[in-house]
């Protein structure tokens, strides 16, 4: 199977996503799984656009998307992305929504259709600290994520989809703040991508 794997360039001031770091370290195929990789803007609208883009020409099984979440204290699949944007900070282009549906009309949520729990245990069990997370924000994460699903609903049935949150690595975290060194972030995402394998297949 092919998985379009995805992550976020550096965003907020930051010279660094640990998102983007981990997909670059990860090899081309676990187990049955061929992976191929793309870099998604911290953008509104330039993320969904590559996004789409990436989905047309790869014709991928499965995606799994990732995005950096300062403060969270593990791996965080995500169950639920919301039809908001509602943005605390400027997106890479200076664009910053408030209360702003992504799809007018569109349901209000979508959940996840990977094995986000599957995913949640695999990683566990590497011995990595991780949690089935039920918001995925309000910023540009949460808008790829209700994007893809909207997309793989509306014209690419059978391919499922999802999100997973990634903590700072070490160089970006303040005192007291968690932060998970880059390796670690690689092998959690790598048994979240054989938990994907074994359930897609």
């Amino acid at each position: 199977m092919k998985l379009l794997l995805t992550g976020f360039d550096p965003f907020g001031g930051e010279t660094v996503n640990p998102s983007w770091e981990a997909v670059c370290r990860m090899p081309d195929r676990v187990e049955n799984v061929r992976i191929v990789k793309r870099l998604l803007p911290t953008s509104f609208a330039r993320s969904a656009e590559t996004l789409r883009a990436a989905l047309d020409g790869e014709s991928p099984d499965a995606v799994l998307c990732l995005g950096q979440a300062g403060g969270r204290t593990g791996l965080t699949p995500e169950r639920v992305a919301i039809n908001v944007d509602d943005a605390r900070i400027p997106d890479n282009d200076g664009v910053q929504p408030v209360d702003m549906p992504i799809v007018p009309d569109g349901p209000a949520a979508y959940f996840a259709t990977l094995p986000v729990r599957a995913m949640t245990e695999a990683i566990r069990a590497e011995g990595l600290p991780a949690g089935l997370s039920n918001t995925a924000g309000t910023f540009v994460c949460n808008h790829v994520m209700y994007v893809l699903l909207h997309t793989l609903a509306q014209e690419k049935r059978g391919v499922q989809g999802g999100f997973m949150h990634v903590p700072f690595v070490p160089e970006q975290a303040a005192p007291g703040v968690f932060s998970m060194p880059l390796p670690d972030i690689v092998r959690g995402l790598t048994a979240a991508v054989t938990a994907i394998g074994k359930a897609i297949g």
